[in-house]
């Protein structure tokens, strides 16, 4: 496993983002774990947020795009800090986009977007929290789309649940086959699940045996083929 995962990892759990126990989803299935990039909410924890998913878009996409698109409502602190360390870490300046859940009608800024327009010929990465269902996608692809003649040329998400999307495959998966664009995350469930697994972090046991075996009987119902 690469060196910023497991950095990730930590950075996670440290941060209080991915919880274990017991836990409802809004798809209404009962998971024993959690992830809410909400709650990244000081200053050095959006500044390393921002650094790993600089470094996971660089190790999957390279440099060569030019626009990270950031859905409302936590797309848009995820883009603005991963523009930010992609300057800082890769020297490239990439330009950030959001789009708005109503639209404005005055002002210099009116529309559907904040942040930089899109343009006919960008290319662009979309970026999120975390994808269960791909539901949001539904909505952000055709506006994105619908702006100019984009290309996107892939998603990246910081936690890939690794379950069933609308159907039988994961919601990555899903994603890829329904638009054309890879979608990739920082770190999977399984990853997670290797780390943390009777390792202590911290003096402390994040997954036992209990927890795993909660874990493996929420992928034998829910898991992605």
């Amino acid at each position: 496993m690469e060196q910023y995962k497991e950095e990730f990892i930590k950075f996670m759990v440290d941060s209080k983002v991915l919880k274990f126990g017991d836990f409802t989803l809004k798809s209404g299935r009962k998971s024993p774990f959690f992830m809410n990039a909400g709650g990244y909410v000081t200053g050095s924890q959006l500044r390393r947020l921002g650094e790993f998913y600089a470094k996971a878009i660089h190790d999957k996409y390279g440099d060569d795009f030019d626009v990270l698109f950031g859905p409302a409502y936590k797309g848009i602190p995820i883009s603005v800090v991963t523009a930010v360390a992609f300057s800082d870490l890769y020297g490239k300046e990439i330009r950030y986009c959001s789009d708005r859940k109503e639209e404005k009608d005055h002002g210099a800024d009116k529309g559907s977007f904040l942040g930089s327009k899109l343009q006919d010929g960008d290319r662009v990465v979309m970026i999120e929290d975390v994808t269960t269902s791909g539901k949001s996608m539904e909505e952000t692809v055709p506006k994105v789309r619908g702006a100019a003649n984009v290309e996107i040329i892939g998603l990246m998400v910081s936690l890939n649940r690794m379950e069933k999307g609308t159907g039988e495959k994961s919601a990555l998966d899903e994603i890829k086959e329904k638009y054309g664009f890879d979608a990739n995350a920082i770190v999977t469930m399984e990853e997670v699940t290797e780390f943390l697994y009777n390792k202590p972090y911290n003096g402390e046991i994040y997954i036992d045996d209990t927890l795993k075996a909660a874990i493996d009987a929420y992928y034998e119902q829910y898991g992605a083929k």
